[in-house]
């Protein structure tokens, strides 16, 4: 199929345009959050192919997939007329956990027409999609190998926007970890987190970057409190990384406990990312243990074969 989709979350469509389609990217003049083509600190196959917003009204669409709202409209403006739902298939993708009167959150496309695919069983879960056909397709990863080596006895952390987005990614969470046992902060905006002992960051790697620089830390801590299933959680899991996270929306079901620590208390987090540093030897078997389940529950191929029986159903039955 020739799927319009446009470049939202980098690291969910890393995997999405390693399937078997060909994948037409918007891009607009200012590179905007409505055109941003092609990654830049992600590698992305050839299939995944930039075309700009006043050249879509030519292109032979078979399938959307939306991912914010506005992009119906969007949608329908740049392909002339064409409105995803009604003259084109069309499909949701839902990344996030609800905001505002959880668990009374009505979905924006509750009511529609357009199946929504949720990323965790969680989110399926919590939002009121309102009748609404919906299904759950697992994240999938591109394995990066394992590359753990744990040499630099800090605490590994991964997160985009900390300042901004706040408790919801367990920012104010970072000092106690920065000052309790060290913390290697990675992430886009990561700089802008107020200075404190213990605290270092590293702004915007890139993915290979961020993939040979991460594993050299001790332990992976994932202090998310109120998000979807972090795929930097499931990253430095494939990693080989022991883990230590909250016990918060889909983390749970996603980390077994032979593979590190998940808590909901804070009391706990510190002393348990101190455990696993004392012994490089324990830290390293659940590592091992974490990357199995992770490639079991979360590999690549079982992610876009799940995707093609949905893009094949979408294709021949939503729309009819």
């Amino acid at each position: 199929m020739r799927i319009l989709i446009w470049h939202v979350h980098g690291s969910w469509t890393t995997a999405f345009v390693h399937g078997r389609h060909d994948y037409l990217l918007p891009t607009t003049p200012d590179r905007g959050p409505d055109g941003l083509g092609r990654a830049r600190t992600w590698d992305w196959p050839s299939a995944a192919r930039e075309v700009s917003y006043e050249a879509l009204v030519d292109e032979e669409v078979d399938l959307v997939v939306l991912q914010r709202p506005h992009e119906v409209e969007l949608a329908e403006r740049w392909l002339g007329g064409r409105r995803p739902g009604r003259d084109l298939p069309a499909v949701y993708l839902e990344h996030n956990t609800p905001a505002g009167a959880v668990p009374d959150t009505r979905h924006p496309m509750a009511g529609g027409r357009i199946p929504i695919v949720h990323v965790t069983g969680f989110n399926d879960l919590v939002w009121d999609c309102d009748g609404t056909p919906t299904t759950v397709i697992e994240h999938g990863i591109v394995d990066p190998g394992r590359r753990y080596t744990g040499d630099i006895e800090r605490a590994g952390v991964v997160v985009n926007d900390p300042v901004r987005r706040g408790r919801s990614v367990g920012a104010d969470l970072i000092p106690a970890l920065a000052e309790g046992v060290g913390a290697d902060v990675f992430g886009m905006r990561v700089e802008r987190l107020p200075a404190c002992e213990g605290l270092r960051t590293y702004e915007d790697l890139s993915q290979q970057d961020l993939h040979d620089h991460l594993p050299r830390r001790r332990v992976y801590v994932h202090l998310n409190r109120w998000t979807s299933l972090g795929l930097s959680l499931l990253e430095a899991m494939h990693l080989g990384m022991p883990v230590v996270a909250l016990a918060t929306t889909e983390t749970p079901l996603a980390v077994p406990h032979e593979a590190g620590f998940v808590t909901t208390r804070r009391d706990e987090i510190v002393p348990a990312v101190r455990h696993l540093m004392k012994d490089p030897d324990v830290a390293e078997e659940a590592g091992l243990i974490g990357r199995r389940y992770a490639r079991k529950r979360y590999g690549l191929e079982r992610f876009l074969d799940e995707w093609d029986d949905v893009l094949r159903w979408v294709a021949t039955d939503a729309v009819r």
